[in-house]
């Protein structure tokens, strides 16, 4: 890997921006790679667009904005109708399957989905983890960073308290993905 350029999107209050800084933490402090991480979202604290993009090298980052997106992660029809066209036609969508409907711009890529909040909300009764199991289907679905970092990186930036729900949330996706990954 030289440079991987990832963006996670959706709307505000699904945990886009901690995601995308989990995923940068993992790379960057337990992975002991370069990354770099920027936010944009809309003046709405809750409902509006939202985005995070990370960029994780193996050499040092000189332009901390993204040039060529290899990965996208939606958790929105909104965040998908705005960002696949940019994607990198060689790249990855890793999609909530339950929030996104697929249209003709998918067309060529390479798509992952998971019913991420879906499951969030039946097995763990929590919506709010939504975003972090969306994290393990990464962890599960790409060598982005290694899974360990990933998890370590997920236990130290969810709020005190919260550490065993998360934790689970992040199997459950992670585990998802496997058996995808397996075949099953």
């Amino acid at each position: 890997m030289s440079r991987i350029e990832v963006r996670i999107a959706g709307f505000g209050g699904q945990g886009i921006i901690r995601s995308g800084n989990i995923i940068g933490t993992a790379a960057a402090i337990h992975d002991g790679k370069y990354a770099t991480f920027t936010q944009s979202y809309g003046p709405e604290s809750r409902g509006g667009a939202c985005a995070a993009q990370v960029i994780i090298s193996d050499e040092p980052i000189h332009y901390p904005h993204l040039l060529d997106p290899r990965i996208l992660v939606v958790m929105s029809q909104g965040a998908y109708n705005k960002y696949v066209p940019g994607l990198n036609r060689d790249g990855l969508l890793l999609v909530d399957e339950d929030l996104v409907e697929l249209g003709e711009e998918a067309a060529g890529l390479r798509v992952l989905s998971i019913p991420a909040t879906r499951l969030a909300e039946e097995e763990l009764g929590r919506r709010i983890v939504a975003n972090v199991v969306m994290l393990g289907f990464f962890a599960a679905m790409t060598d982005v960073v290694s899974v360990d970092a990933l998890r370590q990186a997920v236990l130290e930036s969810v709020p005190k308290g919260t550490e065993e729900l998360n934790q689970r949330a992040f199997e459950l996706g992670y585990e998802y993905g496997r058996r995808m990954a397996d075949g099953g």
